[in-house]
């Protein structure tokens, strides 16, 4: 097992890992940018080491800096968290080349499925399936207008290095094409450097639905259920459940199985999560993310298995504790992301909390990176805390997630709780009949 763990990251993720490993007994080291001199991470870490100024670019993206750091202290791995370079296949190359251990993937699937269309043509290699699209990028009007005719309107152009809905643009007819396909390709190269795009059919209600997965280098491979992350804003999650409402328990180990066979079949190695669209009891490959996701704990709380756990110690060699047969979901659970943010205009919404409480009880649980007295920067992501509740059943833990918001306090700042809580109120969530744009084209939309 290893001695000491530097945790590449910041906020709730850098905690979260920071706990498992002391549950492994296992030293940590938080580095930090100067924002975060009183962060709770840096507070509770055994070491801490500053790396450079606010931008994430001169701090937690500066990998001399990282590497540096993990040299200065002796440490002997690298845990990359969530974001910044947790899916950086160079990252994760250059902490080998130090003989320091990167707690993730190895670096080939990380590239590999780090570019969405090297992805589809691996998933589809695999045996997952696909929706109907180009088989490699696009690369003018003309041929994007061959494909799209192929495939059949409406269509979606998306970046080849996307995420988080950059570089996505919807073309409904023909006549919005070339505006869109312009536009794909314009905000790709700025978000990403890359403006190689691709298309595919647009699919009308789609729900949003992931598969985690974990194996370690013994060839064991196991899933661990399903997440339903369709209540979206802007492509980004703002709420997540496990188990789908939508899905039972035979589509549940069909749509498993695809996923673990195919992650077996790559020799992957640690955690992963391979998110589909689910339409008309159909799924169709969206893309696999490489790493520890924010929604995790929905998973963990039904399955009772500590996921970040399992992940330090298949990165230290060790084998998985449970099999495939040991997995049983048990109950549901919902996650809240809760947002520095006008629950209205979702405009960032930094500043000092006066007054902290978190809700408690059975089957509550929060993750969170504040506390009284804390000042949420303006420099980084606004997520601060998730809210996580478990219950018997989903109308248990929906009524348990009611009163855990009510609860919950954070001020003065503004937050994203009054959307949970109007979330909460609707008959479409009391159903769970919503699809990945009833949040924006329905429940916003009638503000």
């Amino acid at each position: 097992m290893f001695s000491k763990v530097l945790i590449a990251n910041r906020g709730d993720v850098a905690l979260r890992v920071l706990r498992a490993c002391k549950e492994l007994n296992i030293k940590t080291v938080a580095i930090h940018s100067t924002a975060d001199n009183e962060a709770m991470h840096v507070r509770l870490a055994d070491e801490s080491v500053c790396i450079g100024p606010p931008q994430s670019s001169k701090s937690y993206l500066n990998i001399p800096a990282i590497i540096t750091a993990a040299q200065l202290v002796g440490a002997d791995a690298i845990h990359p968290g969530v974001g910044f370079l947790s899916e950086n296949a160079e990252f994760a190359e250059i902490v080998e080349a130090h003989n320091i251990v990167f707690i993730g993937p190895k670096a080939e699937h990380i590239r590999c499925m780090g570019d969405k269309i090297e992805a589809k043509i691996t998933a589809q290699k695999l045996g997952i399936p696909l929706v109907p699209g180009s088989e490699g990028d696009i690369t003018d009007f003309e041929h994007a207008k061959k494909e799209a005719k192929q495939i059949g309107y409406p269509v979606l152009i998306k970046a080849a290095s996307g995420g988080g809905g950059r570089g996505m643009k919807v073309a409904l007819t023909e006549e919005e094409l070339e505006l869109a396909f312009t536009a794909a390709k314009s905000e790709s190269k700025a978000a990403f450097g890359d403006d190689r795009v691709y298309i595919e059919r647009y699919l009308q209600n789609p729900r949003h639905i992931e598969v985690q997965i974990i194996a370690d280098k013994f060839g064991n491979t196991v899933h661990l259920g399903e997440r339903e992350c369709s209540i979206q804003r802007r492509h980004q999650k703002v709420i997540e459940e496990a188990p789908s409402p939508a899905i039972n328990d035979i589509t549940r180990d069909r749509i498993g199985s695809i996923a673990s066979n195919a992650v077996a079949k790559m020799s992957y190695l640690g955690l992963g999560t391979i998110e589909f669209l689910y339409e008309n009891d159909e799924f169709f490959f969206i893309e696999m993310n490489t790493r520890l996701q924010v929604e995790h704990p929905i998973t963990e709380a039904v399955t009772g298995i500590d996921l970040v756990r399992e992940q330090i110690m298949i990165a230290a060699g060790l084998p998985l504790s449970f099999k495939q047969s040991d997995i049983k979901i048990q109950g549901h659970a919902i996650e809240c992301r809760i947002n520095a943010e006008d629950p209205k205009t979702f405009v960032p919404s930094p500043g000092k909390i006066t007054q902290f409480h978190s809700p408690s009880g059975l089957g509550i649980r929060v993750e969170a990176c504040v506390y009284s007295g804390y000042v949420v920067p303006p420099y980084y992501d606004s997520l601060i805390a998730k809210l996580i509740v478990h219950g018997d059943n989903r109308n248990h833990c929906i009524l348990r997630l009611k009163q855990a918001l009510r609860e919950i306090v954070i001020e003065p700042i503004s937050t994203t709780i009054e959307l949970h809580k109007n979330i909460l109120d609707t008959k479409v969530m009391d159903e769970g009949s919503y699809d990945i744009r009833w949040l924006e084209t329905e429940l916003l939309n009638s503000k």
